[in-house]
């Protein structure tokens, strides 16, 4: 069984499906991605049985059913489960959207299906990589050449750079494509992209693989800011190449995304301010960061901490993060654990990873002995005040970019900044709201 974590205000829902994870629910053997699919009674079949294996994992580990299912609702979700069935049968190409149409009658944003892009059968094979991508040829072009004939261009034509690809658009014959200047795994002059124009701005894009046999992959790109910025929908962002890698670095990372997808950054902006960029909650990546990076975030009097599009994860995950920003004790309003074998299982697993501390060893032996239940963390019971060992002085200014994309746990670290007497929260909208469920 795959897992993933849903928290709403520490209460986790661990769901794992036959083919299907969730929220993330992973779906990885049928076609789930609504592209167009044979129908047949094996993927009907196969639909059919992660539908099963969600609603019982909803009624198992999520810790609002009892409160949102309801003996006047309770026959319309049975009339929603009866029509999605149908759906499937009819259309089980359409699996993960139908999946998605169940999960939404509990208006929770924790809950959702996505696919499983990692654990497919090819990932376990031993694959046949190529000197020359499925583009057909490799393309040799001088750099230096074509930095400085378009540093100042707005076409795609040039430079393009992340911080980890650069690669170059150029023309081949009437095509434009992009040519690997340096990339792990590929080599320069392999090319990796090819730009058909739909207008001055907007181009579909065909993404070539260095495996052998691998159909391209078809997405979309724009222009932004006169021609400074290319951006791959649901993908990466890269900057035209100029001589500053640092303004190269700072202008990519403070773009906001038209299609967000951004990716953690660590990074001095001038000697008095540290740049944390920190997407998700979901793992222990923002507390290696700021662990990897804690003497230059200590050594500058200003921070400024980017948490758009941070849909939540784990409470834990930002453990490093709130000693920064800590300056005096506060109440917590009390959390509860919805105490479930899976919900177990997830947390030990984490324990075993280092991605959450020991000391949640005492919870998961609480949930133990009270199935069913939710469950105060030990540590908290008759203490709901947070009062850390040491104020750091600098820090002194913290910055906290917000927008409407922030959820969950990362509404649950806004709290905790709002507290602090150093941070200012930066933002023209509210965040998403999603403290839906809530036990204390």
């Amino acid at each position: 069984m795959t897992k993933n974590d849903f928290i709403s205000v520490g209460l986790f829902l661990i769901i794992g499906l036959t083919n299907v994870t969730f929220c993330s629910c992973n779906i990885s053997n049928s076609d789930m991605d609504g592209k167009s699919t044979s129908v047949t009674d094996e993927s009907v079949k196969e639909c059919l049985k992660d539908f099963d294996f969600l609603v019982e994992k909803i009624q198992t580990n999520y810790p609002g059913y009892m409160d949102k299912v309801t003996n006047e609702n309770r026959s319309q979700l049975t009339e929603i489960e009866k029509v999605v069935r149908k759906k499937i049968t009819n259309n089980p190409d359409s699996c993960r959207f139908y999946l998605n149409e169940y999960a939404d009658f509990f208006k929770d944003h924790h809950l959702g299906v996505i696919r499983n892009w990692s654990d497919t059968t090819e990932n376990h094979q031993k694959l046949d990589i190529m000197d020359i991508s499925t583009y057909g040829k490799n393309l040799y072009i001088n750099i230096d050449s074509v930095q400085q004939a378009t540093k100042n261009a707005k076409s795609i034509e040039g430079v393009w750079i992340a911080s980890q690809r650069e690669f170059i658009v150029a023309k081949d014959g009437k095509k434009y494509v992009g040519v690997i200047v340096n990339q792990k795994d590929w080599k320069n002059g392999q090319v990796i992209y090819e730009f058909e124009p739909v207008n001055d701005t907007v181009f579909n894009v065909i993404n070539y693989s260095l495996i052998k046999d691998r159909k391209p992959h078809k997405t979309e790109a724009s222009l932004h800011v006169n021609g400074k910025l290319i951006e791959f929908q649901n993908d990466r962002k890269f900057v035209r190449k100029s001589d500053s890698p640092i303004f190269d670095e700072a202008f990519r990372t403070s773009y906001e995304d038209y299609y967000p997808n951004v990716s953690f950054v660590a990074m001095n902006l001038d000697t008095n301010t540290f740049f944390l960029r920190i997407p998700t909650f979901a793992d222990n990546t923002a507390n290696e960061l700021v662990t990897k990076h804690w003497k230059e975030i200590m050594s500058c009097p200003n921070l400024i901490i980017d948490i758009r599009y941070n849909g939540g994860g784990n409470d834990e995950s930002y453990r490093e993060l709130a000693k920064i920003i800590y300056t005096k004790p506060y109440e917590l309003t009390g959390v509860e654990y919805y105490a479930t074998e899976d919900n177990i299982k997830y947390f030990e697993e984490d324990i075993r990873n280092g991605n959450i501390r020991e000391e949640w060893i005492k919870l998961t032996e609480a949930m133990k002995k009270n199935i069913g239940s939710f469950v105060t963390p030990p540590w908290r019971v008759g203490n709901n005040t947070v009062r850390k060992n040491t104020v750091y002085p600098v820090p002194r200014n913290v910055g906290i970019i917000i927008n409407e994309r922030n959820a969950s746990s990362a509404e649950q670290f806004l709290l905790a900044a709002k507290e602090s007497n150093k941070v200012i929260l930066f933002g023209n909208t509210n965040t998403a709201g999603v403290f839906r469920l809530f036990k204390c």
